[in-house]
């Protein structure tokens, strides 16, 4: 068990991280054409509205949420006044809000994907993978609050920031001595989170980069109506 804990969250994240950004600088500089969402709004438009919206909003949060919470040291958090229970109180009240909102918008879009012939025609195979890992991780994540209110008292979310934080430092060993205890839920769902990132620049996740910052600055487009004799 020491040797698989120290490949999953001693090794694997560096392997997954570094797979991310070579994979997706060398996509960027070599296929730019596949770099976009593939959009299938053209096929169907109301099952994507529907959706896409609560997708983007849930996802948005839990991404926010798990960067702030996991990677923001525990002593900024106590200058604030908040414990590790308040803290853990935040995480499950929170992580419940938006992951119900993506699992609702994603459950869609799955469901999309799947039964609507024209958009399934136009999917490419990692199209459907990524859809599935992102919901076996949101349902983990779900799931993961109903372990959490069985303690909380925030100590499995201490040692789970004490992982977050030493692997980013490239501290592996205490990384691993960090999550080694916590609830086997979490450890498969750090695992499958750094799977994600590592399948993140074969898929159309990389849209998620390209942010048309220029489009702030660029000259003002004028349009004049056609005239009419």
């Amino acid at each position: 068990m020491a040797h698989l804990n120290l490949f999953a969250f001693g090794i694997y994240p560096y392997i997954a991280i570094a797979v991310m950004f070579i994979a997706t600088w060398i996509r960027y500089d070599r296929e730019q054409y596949t770099w976009k969402t593939g959009s299938s709004q053209l096929l169907e438009k109301k099952q994507l509205r529907r959706g896409s919206i609560p997708f983007h909003i849930g996802i948005l949060g839990i991404f926010l949420g798990h960067f702030v919470g996991l990677l923001m040291p525990a002593n900024v958090w106590h200058l604030f006044g908040i414990t590790p229970g308040m803290k853990q109180v935040i995480a499950v009240v929170a992580g419940g809000i938006f992951g119900l909102i993506c699992f609702y918008g994603l459950t869609i879009l799955i469901k999309r994907r799947l039964f609507n012939p024209r958009v399934r025609a136009s999917s490419g195979t990692m199209d459907i993978v990524i859809l599935f890992l992102l919901y076996a991780q949101l349902i983990l994540g779900l799931i993961s609050i109903t372990v959490s209110l069985g303690h909380m008292d925030g100590a499995e979310m201490l040692k789970l920031m004490a992982w977050a934080q030493n692997t980013a430092t490239f501290n592996s060993t205490a990384a691993v001595a960090a999550i080694s205890n916590v609830h086997w839920i979490f450890k498969l769902h750090v695992f499958l989170g750094m799977t994600i990132f590592l399948v993140f620049p074969f898929t159309r996740l990389v849209h998620m980069l390209s942010v048309p910052v220029q489009y702030f600055t660029r000259q003002h487009q004028i349009v004049r109506q056609r005239f009419v004799r």
